[in-house]
């Protein structure tokens, strides 16, 4: 149902910037995705292997640097707090 005040070259001046507003966001969209492509999804399986190699660098380095590290944050404790 549309109202005679609010279509035609007549209609006030918010409603004439919202239409052209969104002509001009549907143009941009129509543009975007006829470059990028709406499956372009990213790669997922490489973030995940990603992902999972930090993971197991972290744990792997932990293991091994973990007493070590300890030992660094409990010198530093000790010497800002004192005996």
């Amino acid at each position: 149902m549309t109202d005679a005040r609010t279509t035609g070259p007549r209609a006030p001046l918010g409603v004439r910037a919202t239409r052209w507003s969104r002509a001009v966001a549907a143009r941009c969209h129509r543009r975007w995705t006829a470059q990028v492509g709406p499956a372009d999804r990213g790669d997922v399986p490489g973030w995940v292997l990603v992902t999972l190699m930090t993971a197991g660098l972290v744990t792997a380095l932990w293991m091994i640097a973990g007493p070590a590290l300890g030992g660094v944050f409990e010198d530093a404790i000790s010497s800002v707090t004192g005996p």
